[in-house]
């Protein structure tokens, strides 16, 4: 199968439209964060990349109350705060 070169640009153009939508709607999205009281809160798998710990880690800091919690609409929030305040805890120990 072959096609002309300028199909083949017209084609190029088109996917490189659609990564640049994406992009916007990522940044966006990135710009999104939900807040309250002023705080960003981070959700189950921003904290777990954060901390680079297993989800049954996470669970126990929850549970030991070591890391306080927001339940919205089901779903697990952290205050950004809160699991800075987990990390320098952990460095002073």
């Amino acid at each position: 199968m072959n096609i002309e070169r300028t199909e083949f640009i017209a084609w190029m153009e088109r996917i490189m439209e659609r990564f640049d939508l994406l992009k916007e709607q990522m940044i966006k999205n990135q710009s999104q964060f939900l807040e309250i009281d002023g705080e960003q809160l981070l959700d189950n798998q921003d904290v777990l990349q954060l901390l680079k710990i297993s989800s049954r880690s996470l669970q126990r800091y929850r549970t030991g109350k070591k890391l306080p919690y927001y339940t919205i609409s089901g779903k697990l929030y952290y205050k950004l705060s809160d699991v800075h305040q987990l990390i320098r805890k952990s460095l002073s120990s």
